[in-house]
This record gives C-alpha cells, sequence and structure tokens, in this order.
C-alpha cells in the first residue's frame, strides 16, 4: 500500500513537473522573438541600423532634451509653442535623470525598453491566468517592433504602460483605474478615456473619483512646483489640419487640382494651411463631439457586461478620438496596439478583428512615416496611397470594434430578453406514461 502511494506521489511530481515545463517551453519563444525583436529597434535607435527616411530620434535628442534643460531652470517651456502636453509630461521628459550614468537619448531610449518589457511581462501574466489568452502578449510583440524606431523615440510608450496598468487592474479594483487613468490623463490626456467602460453604479463613481481626485493632485503638485504649468492649453487650441489625419486626406487631393494652400511645419508638426483647413479642422472636432455622444448613448444603453468590456469599451473610446483627431501622428498607433492588446487577453472579448486591423494600420504606419515620408509631404500618389490605406484601415477597425461592442451589450441582450426563457410544449398523460417494449416483438 505504502509502494502504491509512493508511486502515484511520484507520478503526480513527475505530471506537474512536466507541465511546467512545457509552460515554460511555450513563454521561451515569446521571450526569445521579444529580446530579438527590441534589439533590432534598439539598432535603429542607436543609428548602427539606418532606416530610410527622417531621424525618428531628432525629438529626443533635440526637443525633448531642450525641454529638459527649460525644465531643470524650475519653470516649464514658456516660449515654446511646441510644449504641447499636460504637466506631468515633465516628469516623462526628466525621467532619463533616473540614469545619470547614460547621456540623455540613450537613457531615454533605456527607459523605454523598461516600459516596453513591463508591458510585455504584465500581458504574458495576465495571459497566463486561468480562462485568459496569450494573445494579447503576442499582439504587443508584434505591434512594437511594426512601428520602428518610432516606438522608442516618443514618450508615448511610457504612457501606454500606464494604461495597460491600469486597465488590467480594472477587474480587482476600479480605484486603481480611476487613478492610473488620471494619473495617465496628466501625461497625455487621452488615458482618461479609460473611464469610458466603467460600469455604471458604484464601480464607476469610484473609479471616476480616483481618477479626478488623482489628476487634480497632480495638476496642483505641477503647477505649485514650476509656473507655465498650464501653458500647454492655448498652444494646443491653436492647431491646425496636421497632414496624417483623415481631414488632411482632402487637401492631399485638392493639391492636385490647384488648391492654393501649403504643407509646412506649424505647432511641432506639418501641417496643411490655406482656404479651407480651418473649416476642416472644425468637422473634425466636431466628429470627435460626436464620437463622445455615442460613447455616452453606449454607457447608458448597455445592459450587459463581460470581464472584456472595460478593455473593449477603452479601445473603442480611444480608436474614435483617434480617427477624428486633427492629428494622428505615428506614435498615436502605439496606444491602440497596447489597449487592443488587454482587450485580446480576456477571452470574452470580441474585438480580434479591430484588433488586427490595427496591428495592421501600424505596419503601413512605419512606411507612412518614416521611411516615405517626402512622398506624404509631397501628396504624390505614393504618399497619399499609404495614407488612403492606414487611415482606411483606422476607420474600419473603429467601425468594426463600434459594431462589436454595441452588439455585445446592448443589441444581444435585447433580443434575448425579448425572446424571454424557452418553454417546452406540454406534455399529455400518455405521452409522459412510458412504454413497454416487448421482447417478442
Amino acid at each position: 500500500m505504502t509502494g502504491a502511494v509512493g508511486t502515484a506521489v511520484r507520478d503526480g511530481l513527475a505530471r506537474a513537473r512536466d507541465a511546467v515545463d512545457a509552460r515554460d517551453g511555450r513563454l521561451a519563444r515569446p521571450l526569445g522573438l521579444w529580446a530579438f525583436s527590441r534589439v533590432l529597434i534598439l539598432l535603429c535607435v542607436f543609428k548602427i541600423v539606418v532606416i530610410p527616411g527622417p531621424d525618428v530620434t531628432s525629438d529626443v535628442e533635440q526637443i525633448y532634451q531642450g525641454w529638459y534643460e527649460v525644465l531643470r531652470t524650475g519653470t516649464y517651456p514658456l516660449d515654446d509653442v511646441t510644449w504641447q502636453y499636460p504637466p506631468a509630461a515633465a516628469l516623462a521628459i526628466l525621467s532619463p535623470a533616473l540614469l545619470p550614468f547614460l547621456g540623455y537619448s540613450s537613457a531615454f531610449f533605456v527607459l523605454a525598453l523598461l516600459c516596453d518589457a513591463f508591458v510585455f511581462g504584465l500581458l504574458v501574466y495576465a495571459g497566463r491566468r486561468p480562462g485568459r489568452s496569450m494573445r494579447g502578449a503576442w499582439l504587443w510583440l508584434a505591434g512594437v517592433p511594426l512601428l520602428g524606431p518610432t516606438a522608442y523615440s516618443r514618450y508615448d510608450l511610457m504612457v501606454t504602460a500606464v494604461a495597460v496598468a491600469g486597465l488590467l487592474a480594472a477587474l480587482r479594483s476600479p480605484v486603481v483605474l480611476g487613478a492610473l487613468a488620471g494619473f495617465g490623463a496628466a501625461l497625455k490626456v487621452w488615458p482618461v478615456l479609460l473611464l469610458a467602460g466603467a460600469a455604471r453604479g458604484r464601480a464607476a463613481f469610484r473609479s471616476t473619483a480616483a481618477a479626478a481626485g488623482t489628476a487634480a493632485g497632480v495638476l496642483l503638485a505641477c503647477a505649485l512646483a514650476a509656473p507655465g504649468a498650464l501653458a500647454f492649453l492655448g498652444f494646443q487650441r491653436d492647431r491646425g489640419t496636421e497632414i496624417e489625419s483623415l481631414g488632411a486626406m482632402v487637401f492631399h487631393v485638392a493639391r492636385h487640382f490647384g488648391w492654393p494652400g501649403e504643407a509646412r511645419m506649424n505647432y511641432g508638426s506639418i501641417e496643411f494651411l490655406g482656404p479651407g483647413v480651418k473649416a476642416v479642422s472644425t468637422a473634425a472636432m466636431l466628429l470627435s463631439v460626436a464620437a463622445f455622444g455615442w460613447l455616452l448613448v453606449w454607457w447608458w444603453r448597455a445592459r450587459r457586461r463581460t470581464t472584456g468590456t472595460t478593455a473593449d469599451a477603452a479601445f473603442v473610446a480611444v480608436l474614435l478620438f483617434t480617427t477624428t483627431s486633427r492629428v494622428i501622428s505615428p506614435q498615436y498607433m502605439i496606444w491602440l496596439v497596447g489597449l487592443a492588446a488587454v482587450c485580446l487577453v480576456y477571452r470574452a472579448s470580441r474585438m480580434r478583428r479591430p484588433a488586427y486591423l490595427v496591428l495592421w494600420a501600424t505596419a503601413v504606419t512605419q512606411f507612412e512615416f518614416p521611411v516615405w515620408f517626402s512622398h506624404v509631404g509631397d501628396s504624390d500618389p505614393l504618399g497619399v496611397g499609404l495614407l488612403l490605406i492606414r487611415n482606411g484601415l483606422l476607420v474600419a477597425a473603429t467601425f468594426s470594434a463600434c459594431r462589436i461592442l454595441w452588439r455585445q451589450t446592448v443589441v444581444e441582450p435585447r433580443l434575448e430578453a425579448a425572446a424571454g426563457p424557452v418553454r417546452l410544449p406540454a406534455q399529455s398523460d400518455a405521452e409522459r406514461t412510458p412504454v413497454a417494449v416487448s421482447s417478442s416483438s
């Protein structure tokens, strides 16, 4: 008996060890691919491998480092119209000081790598839990290198790390979601959209209160620490239609029919200037307002929630406001890749199609910027074609994601309620009486 028990224990331990080895083997492949792809990105940002087109690291080496020097004096860049970010963005710009043994640019790239690793680690950890999926980790693994060195040359990856952490914590703690959404909003505004999927009632109140309190506290601390914390509001308000946005397609085509405007550097990006630009910019803002209205209607009418609804709604909200924005800079794609990856962690999410559309749009974005950005600036067939594909994929992803969210949370519950419980037809006494079967028949 004792020998049988010992054998059973040894067999159980062997099976457990084999299971652990199998899991570790499955994990080794994505970890290896992550390391390989990120080495390639580092080779690009350190200019060991040169990507065609404009130098994407110039923002870090010139603009960010210039802001860093100003911020170190105890003030925000009051006279620089390219400073268009909330005051907590100063933390990201100053973060290379954490690695004083490296130069500014090198430290920034290393910190971007660490944030990338942090997001990947969160997605792997969440994806390996029962009832979850590793698809989110795979999407992130592919999406960042598809964007190329731009991913490590902007502080958007740091903001995305905050957003991903908040969404993955949402099911356990609405307060943590709210606090990280508020902090993220103080970094770059858009993470406030994480609250779009908060369930009505107590959870929504707690997450919203935490977001408001955190954002207010951070803004107050920044305002007290240095003058000019809110200067970004005026600079952001005066922006026009950037040449990569959806609205800019009007002028790319109009240039071939004699439109007299021009594309040049304005408020930190290349924008169209000329007749009709203000009208298109206003239309873009009206579309954003309409998108906000649709989100409110959805939030009020949603009747069913799954484990993935909070992430799905946040993904839809950011898709809506990115697509309708006057500016669709390449780094915006990292936001969408991060939120799409969180959606795919949850098996209940149906956002696979829009997530993959975003992944394809990210791949096209690297060719639009930096590889063939000169063609975009010239509005030639190649440049216009790239923008049509990238922006078309974003529009398709937006409509698809909105339709999926609405159907899953509004339409299907209503149809199920209208159908009512399934009832079997009543049976007669004869039908309920079993019939004996003769063995001779």
